[in-house]
């Protein structure tokens, strides 16, 4: 079962790494997945990715306190707006499908901005 979880950290890893890059696609959702999965997997790459030198202080940010630092909200926010945006007037997707990405967008939303944004004192 260990490499099983190792390689789905990868996985999340992966799809973490390239959201970082590609708008709609989020990164740290991925990464804290990637965490979870490298805890059951491996001790060593669990400690890597959360001392990261780019992913690993929102990781520590949210394990410690459940904050989102306003710069991702801000980042997160806009890039599922304009995704959606995108989809709608330059895809040919059904409108069903549109309706179901912006609901989990919509839900995306909701989570990052249910939770603070600098940990309580």
């Amino acid at each position: 079962m260990r490499h099983f979880y190792f390689v789905l950290a990868w996985v999340f890893f992966g799809l973490g790494a390239i959201g970082a890059v590609l708008p709609g696609l989020p990164t740290v959702p991925f990464m804290l997945l990637a965490l979870w999965a490298f805890s059951k997997s491996s001790k060593r790459f669990h400690a890597w990715l959360e001392s990261h030198r780019v992913f690993g202080p929102p990781l520590r940010a949210w394990h410690l306190h459940r904050v989102i630092p306003l710069k991702a909200k801000i980042v997160s926010i806009t890039s599922m707006a304009l995704s959606m945006a995108y989809m709608v007037r330059y895809t040919h997707m059904p409108t069903w499908l549109l309706l179901l990405v912006a609901s989990l967008m919509l839900y995306g939303a909701w989570f990052v901005l249910r939770h603070p944004s600098v940990p309580k004192s």
